[in-house]
């Protein structure tokens, strides 16, 4: 599943490389059709499940747990797709509210709900609560990696985190974009609307200086603070047991 979604994702953005190699869409024999290998690889999963699976107790439960995020998965990138339009971000759309919920479905539903979830079913774990508070701890871990990601896209250490960061360039609605744009005045808005999404060294520097003006690292370390204070607590209200061990150690290695 996570193959075919990626596969299909940097088709659609045209991105040029995945882990170090040309993205599966770039080779000369295969182009478009790359859509059609990502739908097979996607069915391909439900062929498994049925060979390996279809006389276990979990076998319906994750059936429709998969089909559940596929969906889920499908809308966020749809969301973050509408974010951008023809002529460069669409920066009125970039409120908290369309933040939160493409983070929720573009990557954690399928990235950390759905495996832990997988687990749970496969050791026999139903009850609706347990599965209830995973998701709410899931869910906070992942917001807090997609903006701690965010964050280190523009001011992270590329001999550190192992990537050139490239969001302001791509206009992606960004937790930093969302904040920039709340807090900036006519004058400052007007920066972000000549700037953001434009593929040149310039235009990245001239926004990454105004959320330096606007004191957003600063703002991100309290954010940082806070929610690592909440997550934790959350995790501690879990009973406990293998979960509680699971996110912390979840949290940890975010």
């Amino acid at each position: 599943m996570h193959s075919s979604l990626l596969m299909t994702n940097d088709l659609m953005t045209g991105e040029e490389t995945r882990r170090g190699i040309p993205c599966w869409y770039k080779n000369a024999d295969v182009k478009q059709k790359a859509m059609y290998d990502a739908i097979m690889i996607k069915f391909k999963l439900y062929s498994i499940l049925k060979k390996y699976f279809s006389g276990h107790h979990c076998y319906v439960p994750t059936l429709d747990l998969f089909n559940d995020v596929v969906m889920e998965t499908a809308m966020g990138k749809s969301l973050n797709a509408m974010s951008v339009i023809d002529e460069g971000p669409n920066l009125s759309s970039f409120t908290m509210h369309r933040y939160n919920a493409i983070v929720k479905y573009n990557l954690a539903c399928y990235s950390f709900q759905l495996p832990v979830a997988l687990a749970m079913y496969l050791a026999g774990k139903y009850d609706p609560e347990m599965h209830r508070q995973a998701k709410t701890v899931l869910l906070e871990i992942a917001h807090f990696f997609q903006v701690q990601d965010d964050f280190l896209d523009c001011f992270g250490d590329p001999g550190t985190t192992g990537n050139l960061g490239t969001d302001i360039r791509k206009g992606e609605c960004t937790w930093l974009a969302v904040v920039a744009l709340q807090r900036a005045s006519p004058e400052q808005r007007k920066i972000l609307e000549d700037h953001y999404g434009k593929p040149n060294s310039e235009s990245e520097a001239a926004v990454r200086n105004l959320y330096e003006e606007l004191d957003l690292p600063n703002t991100y370390f309290t954010y940082r603070e806070e929610n690592l204070n909440l997550i934790h607590s959350h995790i501690q209200q879990i009973p406990k047991g293998v979960l509680d061990k699971l996110f912390f150690k979840f949290m940890n290695k975010v």
